[in-house]
């Protein structure tokens, strides 16, 4: 089967002799002068356990709070501390999800790129008692919290089993709302959704929430690659790639704007991805580069080859995270970090201006328990949120 070549395609993990766990203590006050030596470790240590804590960022009102997700519906907004411990959680928004699966419940945040102006807010969440994902938009009040009863419903999609439900929302640079959407479950892409352009499901979507179409919830950019004549009638237009098997998370490179997406896999390999308009990721006639079901149906033009890809000898469940382009740590800076959410391990690939791999392999910056997610701070710093209850940065 052709796969599509993108400049310096594969770079593939290993495993080191002996990989470091991080320690149970707060930052070291000199951060990392080497790559080698970067590790993640434990922060705002004064707030209580956090409840599978799955995003991270900075409020973006200009007041300084940072905010967390949990996953369990609850999203709070807390203070640094002088200490830098962290202090005054604050309980800015719950809401009721599913919990009947692992991969259920509050999996992703977006703030409107106008926030401190408009206070919009856009939730995807697992809805309860269904099985079912939602993409909603909240208002802030006068008073500054959310309102729970300003929800606008944007997107309800189906989901035939309870795993590969994606999550991530994030604006890009054009100002668009992308979401990524696993492939409906089970195991295998049985539906054979992911290559089918006529439903959302094993795809990025990209949409504009400041705008509606007749009959929508909000507008189908008309430069989207699927909009169009030249598509049949049932071909969705919110589509900006597809052929992935659970892009649980992805982000965009601040300083290229290239969207770099962590794909869950199957049977063998976990894989990294360079996200473009209208790119066919090619599950499930792929798993990262080996043929898994290559007479399944397919969708338009060749699958596009990963950048990373890694067996699972070496882990098990990606979490996609990252370009660091921070100020603290001048080693980081211009790799792509990401984890592995079984083995823990968390590695840093050097990316090309044009957004690819520029380094033939990642470098080991030791393990995080259970790292679910990434985030940044205002100051473009890099944290994981851990199921363990924690929240780590990288110094």
């Amino acid at each position: 089967m052709a796969i599509a070549p993108i400049a310096a395609l594969l770079a593939l993990a290993w495993l080191p002799a002996q990989p470091q766990t991080a320690a149970p203590q707060a930052p070291r006050t000199l951060p990392a002068q080497r790559l080698e030596d970067v590790r993640f470790r434990p922060v705002f240590t004064g707030l209580p356990a956090l409840d599978r804590p799955l995003a991270f960022g900075a409020w973006p009102d200009g007041s300084g709070r940072l905010y967390v997700v949990e996953q369990g519906g609850r999203l709070s907004s807390f203070e640094r501390g002088p200490d830098g411990k962290g202090a005054g959680l604050r309980r800015e928004l719950e809401l009721e999800v599913s919990r009947l699966h692992n991969e259920e419940g509050f999996l992703g945040i977006a703030f409107h790129p106008r926030f401190a102006e408009n206070g919009r807010l856009f939730v995807h969440r697992s809805l309860r008692g269904e099985s079912r994902g939602r993409i909603s938009e909240f208002q802030r009040r006068a008073d500054g919290r959310i309102d729970p009863a300003s929800e606008r419903t944007l997107i309800e999609v189906r989901q035939p089993w309870r795993n590969h439900n994606g999550g991530q929302l994030e604006f890009g640079p054009d100002g668009m709302l992308y979401i990524g959407l696993g492939d409906g479950g089970s195991a295998g892409d049985p539906q054979e959704n992911a290559q089918d352009l006529g439903n959302l499901l094993g795809k990025i979507l990209r949409i504009d929430v400041d705008g509606r179409d007749e009959g929508l919830p909000y507008r189908v950019p008309a430069d989207n690659p699927f909009v169009g004549p030249a598509f049949p009638g049932n071909t969705r237009g919110e589509i900006w790639a597809f052929g992935l098997r659970n892009p649980w998370r992805f982000s965009f490179d601040p300083a290229t704007g290239a969207l770099w997406c962590g794909d869950v896999g199957q049977d063998a390999y976990e894989e990294i991805d360079v996200v473009v308009k209208g790119g066919n990721y090619g599950w499930r006639l792929l798993e990262g580069f080996a043929d898994f079901s290559p007479r399944s149906k397919r969708g338009p033009g060749d699958p596009i080859a990963p950048v990373v890809v890694y067996p699972h000898s070496l882990g098990l469940s990606v979490t996609g995270g990252y370009v660091y382009r921070g100020p603290a740590l001048p080693c980081l800076q211009g790799h792509y970090v990401y984890a592995d959410y079984v083995t823990g391990r968390v590695r840093a690939l050097g990316v090309a201006a044009a957004g690819a791999a520029a380094e033939a392999r990642p470098v080991e910056l030791g393990k995080v328990p259970q790292p679910a997610s990434f985030g940044l701070d205002d100051a473009g710093e890099l944290y994981i949120t851990s199921f363990d209850g924690r929240l780590y940065r990288a110094g």
